[in-house]
């Protein structure tokens, strides 16, 4: 009888890669906006909405406001921290327009929004409150291989949302405690919250659990993922923050062949001429990289043009039907910029695609540190209210 070979050991299972949820543990749903008209691409279609809504009385008041369960003229809420608008009930005592800010609305495409909470179904006050000029944001929009950092308020459909930091002024790094002191005894330097963003921007891998990020046992490997980082970073913020706006070499650096007159009827793309036609305008040289560049299965230009036209389509009904009659010159210089993000995010794809962070670093380690699980307590916004905010009615309210 033939021996029996003795049972073989299961196979050790690999150790689990950190998660971008627990190395940047605060995170925030995105904002539920509740009426498409809050937004636009242009401050003066949403000034145009305000007067026209705050204009009329009565039941049509009631229709072009578009109520929901959790906002209609009736409602009155908190001022945005940061933020003037009235707090008073809303059909009743609008008050001034307040001033609209910056977002970003889609993968790219920056947008402008009324920061007046009784026109919103879920602002995401606690977001507000740690926007300033220190900030940045990563988001997961669904479909990227990638989260996307931001310096704008992150207000559309983008998925969670991760502040860098949990206090204005860049106080108190959105990270596992241990995080920073740890790497940078690995990697025998100082390590700043934004070199985890970078890391992040060129390490983070989709997975099961949702994005993972190996941390390399490699100094060079950290340093290799720093610099690809850092330039997806500069990309990305599109000189936001007082940088400089990336631009391309100057032989494909894209400028405008032909005016755009009118209203363009639609965008498309010469690959002849490697042009992007807007109607009788076109914008030349373009990449075909840059015109199929794609953000969670949408070309992310052809995505932006039709935001801007969205006004004009026979379904926009309302107040969102309030847009600019022309082309406004601004965009066509927007688009220029956009051409040009995308072109470089498409020529870095590949790099980042190749990038291997190397052996990871142990979990044993991160846990003897303390770094991971996170605690509970880093998974809440920290208490930041250092001065009085403005309830409904003009109350005053209690520190947050």
């Amino acid at each position: 009888m033939p021996p029996v070979a003795p049972p073989t050991a299961p196979p050790t299972a690999p150790l689990a890669v950190p998660l971008l949820d627990e190395l940047l543990p605060w995170s925030v749903g995105g904002m539920r906006l509740g009426r498409d008209w809050v937004a636009a691409p242009d401050p003066g279609s949403l000034r145009a909405r305000w007067a026209a809504v705050t204009g009329a009385e009565g039941a049509e008041r009631e229709r072009l406001f578009r109520p929901s369960r959790s906002r209609g003229p009736a409602s009155g809420a908190a001022a945005l921290p940061g933020q003037r608008s009235a707090t008073g009930r809303f059909g009743r005592e609008p008050g001034a327009c307040p001033d609209p800010v910056r977002v970003l609305y889609e993968p790219f495409d920056e947008q402008w929004l009324l920061p007046d909470q009784r026109l919103i179904d879920l602002a995401r006050p606690e977001l507000w409150r740690v926007l300033d000029e220190h900030q940045l944001f990563l988001v997961e929009p669904p479909g990227l291989a990638s989260p996307l950092a931001t310096a704008h308020l992150p207000a559309g459909r983008l998925g969670r949302i991760r502040p860098l930091h949990r206090r204005p002024g860049g106080a108190e790094p959105n990270l596992a405690p241990g995080l920073l002191p740890l790497l940078g005894e690995v990697y025998r330097g100082w390590v700043t919250p934004e070199d985890v963003l970078c890391w992040v921007l060129a390490a983070a891998r989709p997975g099961p659990r949702g994005h993972e990020v190996p941390l390399p046992a490699d100094p060079e490997r950290w340093r290799a993922g720093l610099e690809l980082g850092q330039r997806l970073l500069t990309v990305q913020l599109r000189g936001a923050r007082g940088g400089e706006p990336p631009r391309l070499p100057g032989g494909r650096r894209p400028y405008v062949r032909s005016a755009v007159t009118g209203w363009p009827g639609e965008l498309a793309y010469d690959e002849e001429g490697a042009s992007l036609l807007l109607g009788a305008g076109s914008i030349a040289p373009v990449p075909a990289a840059a015109w199929t560049y794609e953000a969670g299965g949408v070309r992310v230009l052809e995505r932006w043009f039709a935001a801007r036209c969205a006004h004009r389509a026979p379904e926009a009904q309302g107040l969102a039907a309030l847009g600019p009659a022309e082309w406004p010159q601004t965009w066509t210089s927007e688009l220029l910029a956009l051409v040009t993000t995308v072109s470089l995010l498409a020529g870095l794809a590949p790099e980042r695609a190749a990038f291997e962070p190397g052996p990871a670093l142990p979990a044993e380690r991160l846990r003897a540190a303390g770094v991971l699980p996170p605690p509970r307590w880093a998974r809440r916004p920290a208490s930041v209210l250092s001065h009085q905010e403005e309830g409904p009615d003009g109350q005053f309210a209690l520190p947050f």
